[in-house]
């Protein structure tokens, strides 16, 4: 026989099924708890406990369906039976999220990602305050320096003929060919044809598994594994390219100019070398090798002759044509050189004047995600694991300090652009992707899904607006001309700047 009781959390309008805000108001307290750390102390008063559970079981009647009584009417005391532990713990959530969320929002805290809440540790109480805390990494306070006539040098741009020279140089070397030198003798720069005979040095060991080896070669018997060792290395008809640092064969070999320059065709040179003990090549590595060079030909570079083969190579009707798109390329790159210089001008200047704590628990993460990407990097290069362990040593210290500045330049750039009301528009980023998909001969749209796909697109949107914040910058900086210190391009910085610290501390969590 059905229970026809009325439940009395059955709605009985509309307006009693929307949620009310919580009639008692949450006890909040917030302290410091490091550098751009704040610990938050909240308590969830009783009477906000009683409302959530009230709500939370009249959600549940409306929708539970238990035997002997008819949907919706089910009563409390068998919902709490059949669905109490259950219940409860999606109680404890909500208020949990509601209380931190409201908390955040109350007190302005500018959070780095999200709470972190303990949530096994938390118990909702049969009576009485639901207590319960947390930390948060909040962004660093600070004052930014004056934005406008900021000191930036500007070096005078100057394409000169010797620049020209030398690029035009450059070019029929790359076309040059490799060709005989008559009189055999070898010079700087040269190629040279030999047979090389590399003999490692064998420790005492080594030579008495040796031994051992050739006495059963002699009685007709097969070595043990690992018992013959290479005592020496033949290469035929070995290409070797006459620089202060070099190859002979696998062997590196350090002022092999000096040692080379001056041979000729017919003479054998010999050298020993030490080869450094981080050398990828495990049966070189920390040994000393002789090198034993007999030359067989001496070959020079040949430039490539100016003719009409030349010039059609790089779309010049003549040579001073050639010249010209030389020298617009220049321009380019020197223009291109500049702004950069300008730029790094620009973002040293903040970093001087602006001074503030970092997240120390953001810092540590974003220093292990760029040893991480050494580590791959240096994976990539061919090296072993050993090598690369002991580089990394090295790398660590530096780690720490890359993740400072690119974390400190984030946090400016930030607050830059919000000051100067800089945002990026879908437009401008489609702009952007197509200029660089261009270039690597993609389409525009698989780029960017790839982007979207890999996570680097939110970066990319970062990098974009940073870029505007520098052009305003320069828009208003304090600039002086100076001339060129040097005609040669200096080498570009690359400033990376760190990942917005909560898409971080996902990826790390990812990882």
């Amino acid at each position: 026989m059905e229970e026809e009781t009325k439940d009395s959390t059955t709605p009985t309008s509309q307006e009693q099924e929307q949620e009310q805000p919580r009639t008692a108001r949450n006890l909040v307290t917030v302290e410091d708890a490091g550098p751009c750390k704040k610990k938050v102390v909240i308590e969830v008063p009783e009477e906000s406990i009683k409302e959530a559970i009230d709500e939370q079981y009249k959600e549940l009647s409306r929708d539970a369906v238990l035997p002997g009584f008819r949907k919706g009417r089910a009563p409390r005391r068998l919902l709490e039976k059949r669905f109490g532990k259950e219940t409860n713990e999606q109680i404890k959530l909500k208020l949990l999220a509601e209380a931190s969320e409201a908390a955040i929002k109350d007190k302005e805290l500018d959070i780095l990602g999200d709470p972190d809440i303990d949530f096994e540790k938390v118990e909702l109480p049969a009576t009485g305050p639901m207590k319960f805390e947390f930390e948060a990494e909040v962004r660093p306070e600070f004052e930014l320096p004056g934005l406008e006539k900021i000191p930036v040098k500007r070096e005078t741009l100057a394409i000169t003929d010797d620049q020209i020279d030398r690029e035009v140089d450059q070019l029929r070397r790359y076309a040059g060919v490799w060709a005989p030198r008559e009189e055999g003798t070898v010079e700087a720069d040269d190629q040279i044809i030999a047979d090389v005979l590399l003999k490692p040095e064998l420790t005492e060991e080594e030579k008495a598994k040796q031994a051992e080896a050739a006495e059963k070669a002699e009685r007709g018997e097969e070595p043990e594994e690992g018992q013959v060792l290479e005592a020496e290395t033949k290469l035929d008809n070995a290409e070797i390219f006459i620089r202060s640092q070099g190859f002979v064969g696998a062997i590196p070999v350090e002022k092999l100019d000096e040692w080379l320059v001056g041979a000729k065709v017919g003479d054998t040179r010999t050298t020993t070398v030490e080869v450094p003990k981080t050398y990828f090549r495990e049966e070189y590595r920390g040994r000393k090798v002789e090198v034993e060079v007999t030359i067989k030909e001496v070959k020079y570079l040949k430039p490539a002759e100016i003719n009409e083969q030349f010039l059609g190579r790089y779309g010049a009707e003549s040579e001073a044509d050639l010249r010209e798109l030389i020298q617009d390329n220049l321009q380019q790159r020197q223009e291109a050189r500049i702004r950069e210089d300008m730029s790094e001008q620009i973002y040293q200047h903040l970093l001087r004047n602006t001074d503030f704590d970092l997240p120390l628990d953001i810092v540590a993460r974003q220093a292990g995600t760029i040893l991480q990407r050494q580590y791959i990097n240096l994976l990539q290069r061919g090296l072993s694991r050993q090598q690369v362990e002991e580089q990394m040593e090295q790398l660590r210290a530096g780690s720490e300090e890359q993740a400072k500045e690119q974390l400190k330049t984030f946090f400016i750039m930030d607050k830059v652009a919000d000051k100067l009301e800089i945002e990026v528009t879908e437009e401008e980023i489609n702009g952007h992707i197509a200029q660089i998909a261009i270039q690597r001969g993609q389409r525009p749209e698989k780029m960017k899904e790839q982007m979207e796909r890999d996570g680097s697109l939110a970066q990319f949107r970062m990098d974009v607006r940073q870029n505007k914040c520098i052009n305003k910058l320069l828009e208003t900086a304090d600039i002086t001309e100076q001339e060129a210190q040097a005609t040669e391009a200096k080498p570009k910085k690359a400033r990376k700047t760190a990942k917005k610290p909560a898409e971080d501390q996902a990826e790390n969590k990812d990882q």
